[in-house]
């Protein structure tokens, strides 16, 4: 080694003469025995940041170590000061020289930017292509102890320093690792749109129990809220809603609201929260005392309600009211089912069944009854009949409501109760693309109200 010839002070000396002539240390780096196995390590973290199949074009390549820590797939592509193999392209950074970054996926700068006299003219130039970027650098920050211009370092950065130089409108730093007790390792991307601040959401629901139907909104809702938000799910029974403070409150995940669940609580709730966004429908309507619902509707900054007939009912003259439809036929895709054994589908849609293989189960009838409202949507997506039994679940003489509003929603009319029908494919699919356009504009609400 060089440094071994002429003793460790004599070599450090070499060093600081050459830099301090502002000339290029090819003696050091034309003899690949001047190289530390300790580098390898350096290499072995970057491979970390490679995906697999990547072009990767290795500046200052040295020994190559790096080619052999690449993931499947990757293709090497050395350059450096002088030649190491008949694929390296020579380059010279001190004389502003740069190769052919055209076919690189993603370029990695390891032990370079030290040597370099002009950094942040090179990070330039290296922008200019807009390549993601792997860089090293030993910052002053974790060197102080050490003679930087006796190891043959030309420059002195600070952390703050890389930041300021690499921190630019083409690029920013993805990542920033300590990868040794001296050294850091940068990923360099083109910058992220800027992130809006997180927002707390509370989601209330029924999605507690069992029941298919209201289980099925729990990953819309999700699908539907901005990526800024944190979550948190309660519920009306029992009511366990955390005394924490949130941003927006989501009531209802497309669900029912009816007389047990109007209760002072939920008032209290509506008031102590900003923003709310209610996405429900209503049942029992006859048994609703008016001004119940109506504290709550009037709390709501806007309330997606499920079918036109809530609307009619309670929305009638409200600003804060819009016609969602109900969402969760967004679950069920069109499709035709094949087998001719008749479905009925009862009480055992509470059995907290796997969501996806019930829906597979429904779609894959032709001719279906179902005493929930859910299921019965589901199959007029699949099914060439369908009927329905109504529920009267509520003690008396009145039934839900639901599937005389859901049918008037989807069909434009109603239908007699336990006589199968056939089902109005272009009826069902008018009604999927309403509920699209539908929740688009819920999604961009629920942007808006978390910004």
């Amino acid at each position: 080694m060089v440094s071994g010839a002429r003793g460790k002070n004599g070599e450090s000396e070499r060093r600081k003469s050459v830099i301090a002539a502002g000339r290029d240390d090819t003696e050091r780096w034309h003899d690949l025995t001047n190289f530390e196995d300790s580098w390898n390590a350096r290499a072995m973290r970057a491979a970390d940041y490679i995906p697999a199949g990547a072009r990767v074009l290795d500046l200052g390549c040295g020994t190559m170590s790096l080619e052999q820590f690449l993931p499947d797939g990757c293709v090497y592509l050395p350059c450096d000061l002088t030649q190491r193999d008949s694929r390296t392209q020579v380059c010279n950074f001190n004389a502003g020289e740069m190769p052919d970054l055209s076919d690189a996926d993603i370029v990695t700068v390891l032990g370079v930017l030290e040597y370099l006299y002009d950094a942040p003219g090179f990070i330039r130039r290296l922008a200019e292509a807009g390549k993601p970027i792997i860089l090293s650098y030993c910052p002053t920050d974790t060197t102080a102890n050490l003679d930087r211009r006796g190891l043959g370092w030309i420059n002195d950065y600070s952390l703050s320093d890389i930041r300021s130089m690499v921190e630019t409108d083409r690029f920013s730093i993805r990542r920033h690792d300590q990868i040794d007790q001296i050294q850091s390792i940068f990923l360099l991307c083109s910058p992220s749109p800027a992130l809006s601040p997180p927002k707390s959401v509370l989601v209330l629901s029924y999605n507690n129990v069992g029941n298919f139907g209201d289980r099925l909104g729990y990953h819309l809702v999700n699908a539907a809220l901005p990526s800024n938000t944190e979550v948190t799910f309660a519920n009306f029974k029992p009511w366990n809603v955390p005394s924490d403070d949130f941003d927006l409150l989501v009531l209802g995940i497309g669900n029912s609201l009816f007389t047990p669940l109007l209760t002072d609580d939920l008032v209290h709730l509506l008031d102590r929260i900003p923003a709310s966004v209610g996405i429900f429908g209503t049942q029992y309507r006859q048994q609703i005392p008016r001004h119940r619902l109506e504290a709550v509707l009037d709390r709501l900054t806007v309330w997606y309600a499920r079918y036109q007939e809530d609307i009619q009912y309670f929305g009638r003259g409200r600003s804060n009211v819009q016609h969602l439809g109900d969402w969760l036929i967004s679950a069920f895709p069109m499709t035709t089912g094949r087998n001719t054994q008749p479905l009925t589908i009862g009480d055992e849609i509470w059995d907290d069944l796997p969501l996806d293989r019930t829906i597979q189960h429904i779609q894959s009838c032709d001719k279906v009854l179902s005493t929930r409202v859910h299921p019965l949507l589901c199959a007029v997506t699949s099914a060439e009949e369908v009927a329905y039994r109504e529920q009267w679940e509520s003690g008396d003489e009145n039934p839900s409501g639901k599937f005389r509003s859901m049918l008037i929603d989807v069909f434009g009319r109603t239908f007699p109760e336990e006589r199968y029908w056939p089902v109005d494919r272009h009826a069902v699919r008018s009604y999927k693309r309403l509920v699209d356009t539908s929740v688009a504009t819920l999604r961009a609400d629920l942007a808006r109200l978390l910004t």
